[in-house]
């Protein structure tokens, strides 16, 4: 069964680690107390339940350890990892993303759908809110495309909005994509993106969860996911967000884990400005364009080849970088205004472009 990249992998093995990943509470400091007080899963499943306690392990975990439900659950993810495509990483496995496991509570196991090989790949995470004005999400798209074009993978939560837009247009690209789920695999939230997760795996790119394949919508599990789609990422980048938005704990946990952290600005009148301006305020790296994210991570090594421009038009090059004004294009072309308001004119007309209060943004589909 060459699906859980780990050298402890007989499946009686695996199948004790399915089982314990299934108890309350479990997360990688006491999954790892177990494997390192009885050798392997299989021995601590087998192990006294006063032994368990000694190490502190809570009963409700010890209780559960032997159910009905417990077993049955581990039986149905192995029979998922025997279908093509559907992987099971470990953290102590070969193949488990390097630096997801250098953060401290690293998830113990990931499942993936799709190509498990991305996530070991330098990627940035773009992130912000479910309610996204219309420019905030053609800016995700912009940078999202860019950025996927230049050879990185682009890491969200798969969650309406801006997520939902930086997954969109990396396919577009032609680039790859992983979305975090803060559910499990087989139930995949929100609905609405069934499609773009089918999408996504058919593509090439990959969902990714910590959770049991069956685990429903739990509103404590979508925090803790944030701390995969930072510990994925070499860096962070907020588009909108309110000061109450969740990105602002993805941004935080980034911060904490050693990634860079970017934000957009936007007006002093917008709400969903005010997290980005806190955050620019706290150390964020403020950005108007995709190079100031390129030259801030220049110290990395493994970083995907230079941005090459592989758009069709001048123009679509400037504003897939970043939205601009139509004075600012016309400078950055080196044209003449009236030249370049032609041209974004006829790019309106064929739906390619977007002017939304004096700014032009690059549409993402």
């Amino acid at each position: 069964m060459p699906v859980c990249h780990s050298p402890l992998c007989p499946p009686a093995e695996l199948e004790a680690r399915l089982r314990l990943h299934r108890l309350p509470d479990t997360g990688l400091r006491r999954f790892k107390t177990l494997l390192d007080a009885f050798g392997s899963a299989s021995c601590a499943l087998s192990a006294p339940g006063s032994a368990w306690r000694s190490l502190g392990i809570p009963q409700a975990s010890i209780d559960a350890r032997r159910s009905a439900e417990v077993r049955e659950g581990a039986h149905a993810a192995m029979a998922w990892l025997e279908r093509p495509g559907q992987h099971l990483l470990m953290w102590d496995g070969d193949g488990y993303p390097p630096l997801l496991a250098e953060i401290d509570d690293a998830p113990p196991l990931l499942f993936v759908a799709g190509n498990p090989c991305l996530l070991s790949r330098p990627q940035l995470a773009i992130v912000g809110s479910r309610r996204a004005t219309p420019p905030a999400v053609d800016t995700a798209g912009a940078f999202s495309r860019y950025l996927a074009q230049a050879g990185f993978v682009i890491t969200s939560g798969l969650a309406v909005g801006i997520d939902g837009a930086a997954h969109r247009a990396a396919l577009q690209a032609g680039g790859a994509t992983i979305g975090v789920l803060g559910t499990g695999l087989q139930k995949l939230y929100p609905q609405r993106h069934v499609q773009l997760a089918q999408a996504m795996i058919e593509g090439g790119s990959a969902l990714v969860s910590e959770y049991p394949l069956d685990a429903g919508p739990q509103p404590g599990n979508f925090p803790r996911h944030n701390r995969i789609i930072s510990g994925l990422s070499l860096g962070v980048l907020v588009v909108e967000a309110s000061l109450a938005s969740g990105s602002l704990i993805t941004a935080r946990l980034a911060a904490e884990q050693g990634r860079e952290v970017y934000a957009i600005p936007g007006s002093i009148h917008h709400p969903g400005a005010k997290g980005c301006h806190q955050l620019i305020r706290d150390g964020a790296l403020l950005v108007e364009n995709v190079e100031q994210i390129m030259d801030s991570l220049k110290g990395w090594q493994n970083l995907p080849p230079a941005v090459t421009d592989a758009f069709d038009h001048p123009l679509l090059a400037l504003l897939h970088a970043a939205p601009q004004t139509t004075e600012s294009l016309a400078h950055c072309s080196e044209q003449a205004l009236a030249d370049v308001l032609a041209q974004l004119t006829e790019l309106e007309l064929q739906g390619r472009v977007s002017n939304q209060a004096g700014r032009w943004f690059a549409r993402v589909g």
